[in-house]
């Protein structure tokens, strides 16, 4: 078993979600992973800080419902209710957004930035990549997950609650999806 889910799995032992805890209690076990302060720190975890509320609802919900699989995530939501998957994200936008890594190699931050207008990533995005109702904030998002889910959605293997992604994804060549996910992972 990953290090990852062992952890998940051990947390949830020790800390069953209630309804009757405080929001701030019950989700201490997500950000175990997805950072306290809205920053990762656990590879290939994505950052939750400031996460478009609309986003995180319908990831919640397709893992609840297992239209996304990743097993430990997959188990976390299973008890929620539907109530719970709305507390759960709004209260992740309430989250500071995630902490930029360094500025970065100044040409290569260039050339990244223009493959983002290339590819019309600010377009759904936001210019500032903050993201809006269901399309995520990728801005400051750690660099692993970015290039992992840009590749999962060019080779279809991950699967978005519609077929968006995969379309945008399928010009993309790895060598750019190393850039851009270099470039966003130090958006500010």
């Amino acid at each position: 078993m990953r290090p990852f889910a062992i952890i998940v799995m051990s947390l949830l032992a020790v800390s069953p979600l209630s309804a009757a805890e405080p929001i701030t209690e019950r989700i201490a076990p997500c950000l175990a992973c997805h950072g306290e302060k809205g920053t990762s720190e656990t590879d290939i975890t994505p950052s939750l800080g400031a996460q478009q509320p609309a986003y995180t609802l319908i990831q919640l919900y397709m893992f609840r419902e297992k239209l996304r699989i990743f097993e430990p995530m997959n188990e976390m939501a299973k008890e929620l209710t539907d109530d719970d998957l709305r507390i759960f994200s709004d209260y992740i936008a309430t989250l500071p957004k995630p902490v930029a890594q360094d500025g970065g190699d100044p040409a290569r931050m260039q050339a990244a930035k223009a493959l983002t207008s290339q590819f019309r990533c600010d377009s759904c995005h936001n210019a500032d990549f903050a993201g809006r109702d269901n399309i995520p904030r990728i801005a400051a998002q750690r660099e692993d997950y970015l290039a992992k889910t840009m590749r999962e959605y060019k080779d279809n293997s991950r699967h978005g609650y519609d077929a968006t992604m995969a379309d945008v994804m399928q010009p993309i060549s790895d060598a750019q999806i190393v850039e851009l996910a270099y470039f966003l992972a130090r958006v500010k």
